[in-house]
């Protein structure tokens, strides 16, 4: 329950800090680059995706370690020529 009530207290905190700044910079004549550093900063991390679930849940996520296995296969089958047999299907 602590941790909850944390991390509320802190996205409030920053979400008023961010909003004095952006208030300041739009009605004070003499706001100056702490408030656009602040005003900016919040901006930016407006763009993080927020909406992110953990790898293993995600729908469509691929398994740890599949593009080391594919490299892997791929560094192994160029090491060796490819085999022919007597009857291919295609043109000789």
């Amino acid at each position: 329950m602590t941790g909850s009530i944390g991390r509320w207290g802190a996205a409030l905190g920053l979400g008023v800090l961010w909003w004095w700044a952006v208030l300041r910079l739009a009605l004070a004549p003499d706001a100056g680059v702490l408030e656009g550093a602040v005003a900016a900063g919040g901006w930016g991390l407006s763009l993080l995706p927020v909406h992110c679930v953990p790898k293993a849940r995600a729908a469509g996520a691929v398994r740890a370690g599949r593009w080391r296995e594919a490299w892997r296969v791929a560094l192994t089958t160029r090491a060796s020529p490819p085999r022919r047999s007597g009857a291919g299907s295609g043109p000789s």
